[in-house]
């Protein structure tokens, strides 16, 4: 039970160190709650610092997610305590500790609990994502395409020990995205390509994911 607490709390912690905060504070000296979509996601830190930064924020999320399965899976094999790290580590993201329980919108943090858990149907959901949003210019959509289908790829691969979990944060992801999901309904909802070259930093309305 000591080792089980200690592994959910070490994923919580961890999931909430925000590192696209540190990482924009540190390279370009923004604070991007305050810039840009006012998010603290990979897509914002490339918009506000560059495409490397944009990809190291992007490394460091996914990484929270993945090292603290990655430890519980060589702990234990129950699935429900795995999965209750792979939560936990996400809801860190989600509610940080560090930023008084605000936070990302969980899709980057998702993607490394499923890393360890799931590769090859998580691949499958991540090639839907990025077809989507080279189809569409929209992050938002594309990660919720991608939580929406990594439940059917892990039911069709027959790893439904998994399936709780992404299922949980499906919702998670879709309740971080409500704002996008009401702009993409409206049509109002800009595109990432172009919003990189027609919007300053300072205009909040395209949140986007991470």
């Amino acid at each position: 039970m000591l080792t089980a607490f200690l592994l959910v709390l070490f994923a919580y912690v961890l999931g909430s160190v925000p590192w696209g905060l540190v990482i924009a504070k540190k390279a370009c000296g923004i604070d991007p709650r305050t810039a840009g979509s006012h998010s603290i996601g990979a897509t914002n830190i490339s918009r506000l610092c560059g495409f490397g930064w944009g990809v190291a924020t992007l490394f460091c999320d996914v990484f929270k997610g993945t090292l603290p399965v990655f430890l519980a899976l060589h702990c234990s094999q129950d699935p429900w305590l795995i999965s209750a790290v792979g939560l936990a580590a996400v809801l860190g993201h989600v509610f940080s500790c560090f930023l008084h329980f605000t936070g990302g919108k969980a899709v980057a943090t998702s993607i490394g609990v499923f890393l360890p858990l799931a590769f090859l149907p998580l691949l499958g959901a991540a090639v839907l994502c990025l077809l989507l949003i080279w189809l569409s210019g929209f992050v938002s959509l594309g990660s919720l395409t991608l939580v929406s289908s990594l439940p059917l790829f892990l039911l069709f691969s027959g790893q439904t020990s998994w399936l709780g979990l992404s299922l949980v944060l499906c919702l998670l992801v879709f309740f971080k995205h409500k704002e996008n999901i009401h702009r993409l309904h409206a049509g109002t909802e800009k595109s990432w390509l172009k919003s990189r070259h027609h919007e300053t930093p300072s205009d909040p309305s395209d949140q986007q994911a991470q």
